[in-house]
């Protein structure tokens, strides 16, 4: 079967829902729609039918809204490679045969495997690649932000890692935020691995965070299956826009476990682990924080604090803190300007700008400084 280009009208794709992940590529830009022997690759963005609704009901939009899905609908998303142990590990398709919804912020793909507690995942049926004007397949990598040459020291970077989905990364993030912005300070978020979805980047935004920046705005439906280094270079990326916008702070969360094959070789990489300043480590209790701390100190990687869903129980804590020797941090404690104040002097004082970090009193002017 030979490939087919026909274009589509402006009207149809009005009634179609927009997903998340395809937020960076403007409407006007699709025009035709591509059918007939075709290998997408990751990215393609793809005009479905929702066929059968199952494990995702509902679709993340653009802008954060989740919409319920009805069969029949027709939805853009973009085709991508998924690793999510509590949910699905999905593939890129070799054809444009019906497959899966495997995100809700608008993945397709063919699922390999599911956690036993979630549901089938929904089933599409591609229409069609979206094209150009000229028939050529539209893919979110062509409207990634472009890099930015930035002179000066770069602001601090604290970045927060964990055992699993959902250990509490997201929430220990927030809350992060959250207390350095109530200190003063300029706080600029970002996300660097995982798939397409706005829950986290929302949720960095509600805490004060401004700008926010994820994986999308770097062109990748998700950063499974990608190189180490390409997985640094997306860091510099993300990392130079915040600096351009002027922030006096830094706060990534990268996706996943320590031992997902991607965040490992991310953090064994020297390009990247010389960028962090400090870390904090979120687990689900207190065997998995004293495990995480051992394997990032095995890495040389300067952690800070122990965080997460652990917490919430006090001999938790206790027991994680005697066997790590660092402080764990509820959500209330990172949240508090003191702690924040803690965390900056630290940073500051590895960087060589502070002689002892518990005499500082002006960490924002010194911020202000180093931030150029």
């Amino acid at each position: 079967m030979a490939t087919t280009v026909t274009p589509i009208e402006q009207s149809r794709l009005f009634r179609a829902k927009f997903t998340y992940a395809v937020r960076r590529v403007p409407r006007k830009a699709m025009a035709t729609l591509v059918t007939g022997k075709l290998e997408p690759k990751a990215g393609d963005l793809i005009l479905a039918r929702v066929d059968r609704v199952r494990q995702h009901p509902r679709v993340e939009l653009c802008h954060g809204r989740k919409s319920k899905l009805f069969l029949g609908d027709e939805i853009v998303v973009c085709y991508g490679y998924r690793y999510a142990p509590d949910q699905f590990e999905a593939a890129v398709p070799d054809d444009l045969k019906p497959c899966h919804l495997v995100a809700g912020g608008g993945i397709a793909g063919r699922m390999l495997s599911r956690h036993a507690s979630v549901k089938p995942p929904t089933e599409i049926t591609p229409l069609g690649l979206l094209g150009d004007a000229q028939g050529r397949p539209l893919n979110i990598g062509d409207y990634k932000l472009p890099l930015r040459v930035m002179s000066g020291p770069r602001p601090p970077l604290l970045t927060v890692v964990g055992t699993s989905m959902n250990s509490g990364k997201t929430t220990t993030a927030a809350f992060l935020i959250r207390g350095l912005v109530r200190y003063g300070l300029k706080v600029g978020g970002v996300k660097i691995t995982g798939t397409g979805a706005g829950g986290d980047l929302w949720c960095m935004l509600d805490a004060g965070a401004m700008p926010v920046l994820d994986i999308v705005d770097a062109g990748l439906p998700s950063t499974c299956r990608r190189s180490f280094e390409e997985l640094d270079g997306v860091a510099d990326l993300l990392i130079s826009h915040l600096q351009a916008a002027g922030v006096d702070v830094i706060v990534m969360e990268i996706a996943d476990g320590i031992y997902q094959e991607e965040t490992a070789g991310l953090l064994s990489l020297p390009a990247f682990t010389q960028k962090l300043d400090g870390v904090l480590f979120a687990a689900l209790d207190a065997v998995g924080a004293t495990a995480g701390a051992d394997w990032l100190a095995r890495r040389g990687l300067p952690l800070l604090g122990i965080s997460g869903v652990f917490t919430s129980s006090p001999l938790g804590m206790r027991e994680a803190q005697a066997f790590t020797g660092v402080p764990a941090l509820t959500s209330k404690a990172l949240q508090c300007p003191s702690i924040a104040h803690s965390l900056i002097a630290d940073i500051l004082a590895r960087r060589g700008a502070l002689k002892s970090a518990p005499v500082v009193q002006a960490v924002p002017a010194a911020l202000s400084n180093l931030s150029g």
